[in-house]
């Protein structure tokens, strides 16, 4: 039953999302607070606040392929190579934002949602998931990408961020741990929602520091610290000898 009570909060979120109707891209999204031009690059800090990433993302796939042999090092790979596109992404949409430039930011997004969210359930339930749902998984990030650039409505790509969202925290809950550190996820969930609430406040950010730094480039900062998170559980951890029951909370 636990298996199918995740299945069952993905498939409500859905439901929930596709009830909603049609959710269009707002118009002032890409109206962001800092549009400095710094060394002829059009909003600098925005592009620039998008190098750790870059950072991250290729000492994760350093590391897993270190560690090739232990856990789902495919999807975690796949996860630290979309985190350093999104450096490439993200700065080529800053540069010239635009609902167009904005699709190859939220590509590799998506890939690294999908590849995370394959990377924990198959490391809780069973390391068989990871061949069989990895493909599939990444097949539904794209296509919530593609639905919204062709359609104009985000509903589909606003429930592939949503549901690993939802779905991850109950995995963790109901299913015991094949290795340790878990609680460093409970970290790099924090961060994730410090940047949005960043992001949210753009212009305020922008505004309490004196015109020096937005809460748009914050927000790319503290994402990556969620990164950071997810990199030091994988390098950290170990594999856990004690039997947990499956209630009990992350460690």
């Amino acid at each position: 039953m636990r298996p199918l009570a995740l299945a069952a909060a993905a498939l409500l979120a859905l439901a929930g999302i596709m009830a909603l109707g049609p959710i269009a891209q707002d118009p002032h999204y890409h109206a962001f607070a800092d549009t400095r031009a710094v060394f002829g690059i059009s909003n600098f800090f925005n592009v620039v606040s998008n190098v750790p990433f870059l950072i991250v993302g290729i000492a994760g796939m350093v590391l897993c392929r270190r560690d090739r042999d232990r856990g789902a090092s495919t999807a975690w790979t796949i996860f630290f190579g979309a985190v350093a596109l999104v450096c490439l992404g993200s700065s080529y949409y800053h540069l010239a934002p635009t609902s167009a430039t904005l699709v190859w930011d939220r590509l590799p997004i998506t890939i690294a949602f999908m590849a995370l969210l394959v990377g924990l359930l198959s490391e809780h339930l069973s390391a068989r998931l990871e061949r069989r749902l990895l493909v599939p998984a990444l097949a539904v990030g794209l296509a919530s990408v593609a639905w919204w650039h062709y359609s104009g409505d985000l509903r589909f790509y606003v429930w592939v961020q949503f549901a690993p969202l939802l779905v991850l925290p109950l995995a963790l809950w109901l299913f015991p741990p094949r290795y340790t550190r878990r609680h460093y996820l409970l970290y790099g969930l924090a961060f994730y929602a410090a940047a949005k609430i960043a992001e949210f406040y753009d212009g305020q950010i922008y505004s309490w520091t004196g015109d020096r730094f937005s809460g748009h480039s914050l927000k790319h900062l503290l994402a990556c610290m969620g990164v950071v998170c997810i990199y030091a559980m994988l390098r950290r951890r170990s594999a856990d000898t004690v039997p947990t029951p499956p209630f009990q909370h992350a460690r």
